[in-house]
């Protein structure tokens, strides 16, 4: 049996974990904040995907939703390339790591013919939160847009969960003698 990975929407107003925005409208906060001067702060537009759980979003109990930045493997590449050089072989190591889930703060999409025509990237090192009224006026002047599905909604749920949860030690253990 074929699962697919994702559904076109048209005409849907409700919001699920698992929707991708495109040209998501969110604030970057500003690197210091004067408490007696209010901040001026930047709205970039990206592509994202809500990572909020549906849950949540069906029963309206939050007001900002979280979204994730998400790209095409192509570019994933790319920035990659601009931090470090990558041979054949250390470009197929990142993809290995990548789909196996090892580079814990990415998570990898398949592809789909007719809707994304590359594997796509999430990443989960900077989280924003849009708000539930915006994310609506989107979706309602959006016409169509692309839905994540089961079981790999959850997959990606589970994966951000251990990318939050994480807990960095102060020492590793150093192991002797074996």
């Amino acid at each position: 049996m074929e699962y697919p990975w994702y559904q076109s929407l048209t005409a849907h107003p409700d919001l699920q974990q698992g929707d991708f925005i495109i040209n998501c409208p969110v604030i970057i906060p500003p690197e210091t904040i004067d408490l007696e001067i209010i901040p001026e702060v930047v709205v970039n537009k990206m592509d994202a995907i809500i990572l909020t759980q549906s849950c949540d979003l069906v029963n309206k109990n939050i007001d900002n939703i979280l979204v994730c930045r998400y790209f095409s493997l192509s570019e994933f590449f790319n920035e990659i390339q601009t931090e470090q050089s990558l041979n054949a072989k250390r470009k197929k190591s990142v993809l290995d790591n990548l789909r196996k889930g090892h580079l814990v703060s990415y998570h990898l999409l398949n592809k789909q013919e007719g809707i994304f025509d590359d594997y796509l990237v999430v990443d989960f090192k900077n989280v924003y939160g849009i708000h539930r009224s915006t994310l609506s006026k989107i979706i309602k002047n959006s016409g169509t847009r692309v839905r994540l599905l089961p079981p790999y909604r959850e997959h990606l749920s589970q994966a951000f969960a251990r990318y939050f949860m994480c807990v960095g030690l102060p020492q590793d253990i150093a192991i002797e003698g074996y």
